[in-house]
């Protein structure tokens, strides 16, 4: 099994950027898809970013494309969510999240996610 860590989150001014960071140990990273989601305060959790175990291929929620990127160094067993451009609707803690096996269909789905940091708040102040 894997456990992850985020860092990287913190207050910034709406127009700012911030860069997530998602460490992990345990079983090495490459063997796992990987995945962004966040919760705002009485939502439920969201699709933010995810990508394939070799970093080929992400896929983004509409909310953040163009704006957000993932990235992954497999050596150093960490994953990034780059946000730029930040508005006040991406207030929310965002979690990382890792999966074995997942299909291209499925990766916005949190339920095939079987490993789940603690979280990391971002508040984007207008």
């Amino acid at each position: 099994q894997v456990q992850l860590v985020e860092s990287g989150g913190g207050l910034v001014q709406a127009g700012g950027s911030l860069r997530l960071s998602c460490a992990a140990s345990g079983r090495a990273l490459s063997s796992y898809a990987m995945g962004w989601f966040r919760q705002a305060p009485g939502k439920e959790r969201d699709f933010v970013a995810s990508i394939t175990r070799s970093g080929g291929s992400a896929y983004y929620a509409d909310s953040v494309k163009g704006r957000f990127t993932i990235s992954r160094a497999n050596a150093n067993n960490t994953v990034y969510l780059q946000m730029n451009s930040l508005k006040p609707e991406d207030t929310a803690v965002y979690y990382c999240a890792a999966t074995i096996s997942v299909t291209s269909s499925r990766y916005s789905d949190p339920g095939v996610y079987k490993y789940w940091g603690q979280g990391t708040q971002v508040t984007v102040s207008s």
